[in-house]
């Protein structure tokens, strides 16, 4: 688990150098490279080892980096972290990066779910709908997922808020009324 605190330090100093040297959007893609080579366990298990030495870290990644000819601002990043005993925190690290350019570039993270797969032009309609409507900035990242259980509709999540557009959740909203003691029929027992 890394420390909040120190993966905010780290990235913003990343994203200050890379907009000094106007690479912001290079160092990126090779965070965004390295956060897939996160993904695999032994990579990760790797950076996480106490029992494999620093070095041996260094140079695996050195080898990685330069197969996926990554920008030397990006190994000499990577080469620090392991210097300075950070490497269990990388991941952390580089996905608090992602999330800092995200605020710096005003790019809002949508999680769109819905019982089937939507159209490109569906999708589309729905990133201009929430941009017309002011509820996220004006560059949308757009995560799909499919859940049969929705039954029809769909689900937005974004910035902590959770609109719930589904049949499912309709269906429930009307049991839950149903369910509710009618206040005419207890007045004509009475």
């Amino acid at each position: 688990m890394t420390n909040s605190r120190v993966a905010a330090r780290y990235a913003q100093s990343l994203i200050e150098l890379a907009q000094e040297r106007n690479q912001l959007e290079v160092i990126k893609a090779d965070v965004d490279t390295l956060l897939a080579m996160g993904r695999n366990r032994d990579f990760a298990l790797l950076l996480s080892s106490p029992v494999v030495p620093p070095s041996k870290k260094q140079a695996v990644l050195t080898q990685l980096l330069e197969k996926a000819k990554a920008d030397k601002l990006t190994r000499l990043y990577v080469k620090l972290l392991i210097d300075k005993g950070r490497e269990v925190d990388m991941l952390g690290i580089l996905k608090e990066f992602n999330e800092q350019y995200k605020r710096l570039k005003n790019i809002s993270t949508v999680q769109l779910t819905s019982a089937a797969p939507l159209t490109a032009a569906t999708l589309e309609a729905i990133k201009q709908q929430l941009i017309s409507s002011g509820m996220t900035e004006d560059r949308i990242e757009l995560h799909t997922k499919i859940d049969p259980d929705l039954i029809g509709g769909i689900i937005l999540e974004f910035d902590g808020k959770v609109y719930d557009a589904s049949v499912a959740h309709k269906l429930k909203n009307m049991k839950d009324e149903l369910r509710k003691p009618n206040l005419y029929q207890t007045q004509l027992a009475s």
